[in-house]
């Protein structure tokens, strides 16, 4: 037994340093083709555009030159030359623009299982595109670099949204991925690159903290296939102290993914100290189970020292173990435990019969006992994206 573990991490370790040369070649595939002749248009150089401000969705002119951002749950109101709290986002003139369209300070090939998305396109990988800043400021941010930095804090690459969708067809990706910092604060790029991906037969998702409003979301969510949410903790003050955001557009994020239809997976980072009293892990699976149901995925994820959270140790394992239990407990179908390489809980079980329908080490997918959609074994239905 022992010598089974010691083999599956060291396929793991492979498995992430494969993934990061990938993602490397890709960063350099985009970034190192020219830019288009003086006087060629931007649209006839299908990787590199020009790059600028553009007019931001989702807002409205309040008068004597000042504006509200509506995209999000701050609300922000923007005097005219100044930024929202996310700092992508400024008034000039009375109008509001974008800072990060198309500027994207990471792009990596990645498997769907590092977002993590259990019940989609399992063993395939996505492109996947972060830029500068978030709207909001977690102290433990493993993508620090990029979330909490201004835009022209970032070294960042312009790509029009064609060039996004042509880049993942030519590297054979199956999926397009809006990732690393939070998704929202680029939504305008984010939305016409999903329409564009949709369009060409590519599936997209996004990984989210769950801070968009309401109508901007369900307007995304017409071009999503799925998307995957970290509900960072159950409690308002959880939120308040360490992500200096707020619980309850988590929860409405979370229901209205469900409400419309786009698959739904969800991320708990469980944080020692802070996130990990088992009264409130339970009070958040039944919260779960009841509003969004039992067949919701739900990853316990283990933490590592990040950011300004570096004295923290990592999750002890049997915490991420005792919280798996009480999910199923409380009657959640498919709860698994990540970042843990090669512990038993990473990988998916049928409900009915127990046996694996996939099974992981890592990111890395080693058996797929699906057939169409449902258990080898006993034939019984998983729900997920599975074509």
């Amino acid at each position: 037994m022992r010598d089974m573990r010691q083999i599956r991490r060291i396929v793991e370790i492979l498995v992430l340093l494969s993934f990061i040369v990938i993602g490397a070649v890709v960063v350099w595939d985009i970034t190192s083709h020219p830019s288009p002749p003086a006087g060629v248009p931007p649209s006839q150089n299908p990787v590199i555009g020009e790059a600028g401000p553009v007019l931001a969705r989702h807002w409205m002119e309040l008068g004597n030159g000042r504006v509200q951002c509506r995209l999000c749950f701050r609300n922000c109101i923007i005097p005219e030359g100044q930024r929202g709290y996310c700092e992508a986002r400024e008034n000039r003139e009375g109008r509001l623009y974008s800072l990060v369209y198309g500027m994207i300070g990471a792009a990596h090939i990645d498997p769907v299982e590092k977002e993590p998305l259990l019940h989609f396109l399992p063993g395939t990988s996505s492109l996947c595109f972060g830029t500068a800043s978030c709207n909001f400021k977690c102290t433990y941010c493993h993508n620090w670099h990029l979330a909490v930095r201004r835009p022209e804090e970032v070294n960042s690459f312009f790509l029009s949204p064609e060039a996004a969708v042509e880049r993942a067809k030519k590297l054979g990706c199956r999926s397009i991925s809006f990732t690393y910092n939070e998704p929202t604060v680029f939504y305008e790029w984010m939305y016409d690159v999903a329409k564009l991906a949709k369009e060409s037969g590519l599936k997209t998702y996004f990984h989210t903290n769950g801070g968009i409003n309401p109508g901007p979301l369900r307007e995304l969510l017409e071009y999503m296939d799925a998307v995957c949410v970290d509900l960072k903790g159950f409690t308002a003050q959880f939120f308040t102290t360490t992500s200096f955001s707020q619980l309850e557009p988590v929860l409405t994020t979370l229901k209205t993914v469900k409400e419309n239809g786009v698959w739904l997976e969800i991320t708990c980072l469980i944080i020692p100290t802070l996130n990990d009293d088992m009264e409130q892990i339970e009070e958040m699976c039944r919260w779960i189970k009841d509003n969004l149901g039992a067949d919701v995925p739900v990853q316990f994820s283990r933490f590592f020292p990040a950011y300004k959270l570096v004295k923290l140790p990592p999750t002890p394992t049997d915490t991420l173990e005792r919280a798996r239990e009480i999910a199923v407990a409380a009657g959640l179908k498919y709860v698994t435990i990540g970042n843990v390489p090669g512990h038993a809980a990473n990988s998916t079980y049928c409900p009915k019969c127990g046996s694996v329908v996939i099974e992981r080490v890592g990111f890395s997918v080693t058996a797929n006992n699906l057939d169409q959609g449902k258990c080898k074994s006993c034939g019984y239905p998983i729900p997920g994206v599975w074509e």
